[in-house]
Parts: C-alpha cells; sequence; structure tokens
C-alpha cells in the first residue's frame, strides 16, 4: 500500500504537497548541470551527461554530493560542469515607465 496521500503509481492525492514543492518553499530551485567527462578507454574523447535536480544556490550541497559519488564510483573522469539556476538565470526583470523622453 503506498504512503499517506499517495495514489500507488506514487502521484500525490488532491490536497497533499508533493515533496518538489515543500523543497521549493525551502528555497530550492530547479538545477541543471551539464557534466563533461573523459571516456575511461579513450580520455581523448568527452561525454556528456545532464543532472536535474532541486537544489540550494549558491553552494549546490545535491549537486557536490553527485559529483562527489561520481569521482569515488565512476570511472570516467571529471572535464567540466556547467550550472544553469534560477538564481543564476533568468529573465530581465521589467519595470513600466511613467513617461517618454525625446531628444532631438
Amino acid at each position: 500500500m503506498a504512503g499517506h496521500g499517495a495514489s500507488p503509481h506514487g502521484v500525490a492525492s488532491q490536497g497533499a504537497v508533493s515533496e518538489d514543492f515543500r523543497r521549493q518553499l525551502a528555497g530550492y530551485g530547479l538545477t541543471t548541470a551539464q557534466i563533461l567527462y573523459r571516456m575511461p578507454d579513450h580520455p581523448a574523447i568527452l561525454q556528456t551527461y545532464l543532472w536535474q535536480h532541486y537544489d540550494l544556490c549558491p553552494h549546490f550541497p545535491e549537486l557536490n554530493r553527485f559529483l562527489e559519488f561520481w569521482k569515488r564510483e565512476l570511472e570516467g573522469p571529471l572535464h567540466s560542469v556547467t550550472i544553469a539556476h534560477a538564481r543564476l538565470v533568468k529573465p530581465a526583470e521589467l519595470r513600466s515607465v511613467d513617461g517618454v523622453f525625446r531628444l532631438n
């Protein structure tokens, strides 16, 4: 039987709050990391892995835990990590203008 507030398929029932929503309220934001790593048998070749999870900017504890796991358990050495997060990349803020000034 599924836990309280969830259906057998893991979908929250009406009135239940998802864990992702709770994390957002706690300050977490969706984070995407593009991880470039070297192929173990062909170190001159780079592969890409995309990681996405809710994390806290600017220290990214979830991503750091994942990267520590990667370094400890996987054979492909890391080359670089590029991070996108709502606090790092977001649309420009727009404000209304009260008037127009013309210079001739």
